[in-house]
């Protein structure tokens, strides 16, 4: 009478906890990925980030470390070549910080920065809020929320204020935004719609030409998102509440 053989456990790979692609994907997660990006968020913001990545990881890596799938002195080889880093920026009055692994990002958070009351030189010296940037301010601020035709109308009046060329540019944002609204309008559970956060997370990259915002430039998304709006409103936190805040922003620099 033959034995079944015990399956060897299943290890936590990255793709169970962050949405990456590629190889990362598929690799276990291992204490030393966690004890790098602790490492990196430890430098860059001078503490560990209560349930940021680094602690996801190493949750993760403590399950695969007692499953015997991973050893404690274990690092990934990505992780091992190409690094884990944590970035800080002050975007359209955001404080966002960006988690990465090997290239890919694995978090990404942001909360309002308190206004300083009396200007100091390094507010002063900042360089001014660009369209993309507002745009990836909104993925934090309303990124939860599925794209309609009021958002696809203000993201394009930002895109075609962004290049100067008085039109939407073919596959990029602006069309990106125009075909998940139209998605959306198919798609009956919020979960399966395509979400502001979806199309703006990289807005910077996106866009072939940026600019630094300006009143005009506010006037316009703002106008373009209440006209396709049944409400003839912005949504709060919206693409038109990012680039207005970034205009303000700009103006007191």
């Amino acid at each position: 009478m033959s034995q079944e053989q015990p399956q060897r456990p299943e290890a936590i790979k990255y793709g169970d906890v962050f949405d990456v692609s590629g190889k990362l994907a598929s690799q276990p997660v291992a204490p030393q990925d966690a004890a790098a990006l602790q490492s990196a968020e430890n430098v860059v913001l001078g503490q560990t980030l209560k349930g940021g990545a680094a602690a996801s990881l190493q949750s993760a890596a403590n399950v695969n470390e007692r499953l015997g799938v991973v050893g404690h002195g274990d690092m990934t080889d990505i992780v091992m070549d190409q690094g884990a880093t944590v970035s800080e920026a002050d975007i359209g009055g955001y404080r966002v910080i960006t988690e990465t692994i090997g290239g890919q990002v694995v978090g990404r958070y942001g909360q309002p920065t308190e206004e300083q009351k009396t200007p100091t030189l390094s507010t002063a010296e900042t360089d001014p809020v660009t369209i993309g940037e507002a745009l990836e301010a909104t993925a934090l601020s309303a990124g939860d929320k599925p794209i309609d035709a009021s958002d696809a109308a203000a993201i394009q009046a930002a895109e075609v204020r962004a290049t100067g060329l008085g039109r939407v540019v073919p596959g990029g944002i602006g069309a990106e935004a125009q075909a998940a609204a139209a998605h959306n309008v198919l798609t009956t559970r919020d979960e399966d719609k395509t979400k502001l956060a979806d199309v703006l997370v990289d807005a910077t990259e996106k866009l072939t030409v940026d600019k630094p915002v300006t009143r005009e430039d506010a006037e316009g998304v703002i106008s373009a998102e209440i006209r396709n709006n049944p409400d003839l409103a912005t949504h709060p936190g919206g693409v038109a509440a990012a680039i207005a805040a970034a205009a303000r922003l700009n103006e007191q620099k």
